[in-house]
């Protein structure tokens, strides 16, 4: 679940990572990147739509509560999953610079792939996933915090 409002603690607990977010962002910026924010989250493009392609090897990265991608249209499209990520950082504050690592060496010694089997990034897939299953509005009533969609079904079913 993602949820919609943040509290002061949320960003205090995850601020080590913003600092770096906001560090890199900073460079971002004086090399002509564009941000916007979303959702008390900022983003970062790296590059316009129309020019030429760089060398990040990945498509956005988490800090914190700062996404930097490479277009806007990447981080529009990666939304949902890298704002699953902020809320990990939320959850899990300056333990998530340990705890990720160590979920992708679990992940590398028990399938090989530590990346796609990061615990973390299986979270991730899972909230884009819900998200685009949700009804329009991301199925969450106005001023509500929890998900109004369809409900998986219980033991009970």
């Amino acid at each position: 679940m993602v949820r919609t409002r943040r509290t002061l603690i949320d960003y205090l607990w995850a601020s080590p990572g913003s600092v770096v977010g906001v560090a890199l962002g900073l460079v971002a910026l004086l090399a002509g990147a564009r941000w916007s924010a979303h959702r008390g989250v900022i983003e970062v493009a790296l590059r316009r739509e129309d020019q030429r392609r760089g060398v990040m090897p990945i498509v956005a990265i988490t800090f914190g509560h700062v996404v930097l991608g490479r277009t806007a249209a990447d981080l529009e499209r990666l939304r949902a999953h890298e704002h699953a990520h902020v809320a990990q950082y939320e959850r899990w504050g300056p333990l998530f610079f340990l705890a990720y690592p160590c979920a992708s060496l679990l992940a590398l010694l028990r399938t090989g792939r530590p990346y796609h089997d990061n615990c973390f990034e299986v979270e991730a897939r899972a909230a884009a996933r819900r998200s685009r299953e949700a009804p329009p509005g991301g199925g969450l009533a106005p001023g509500s915090r929890r998900y109004s969609g369809p409900s998986r079904p219980s033991a009970r079913d």
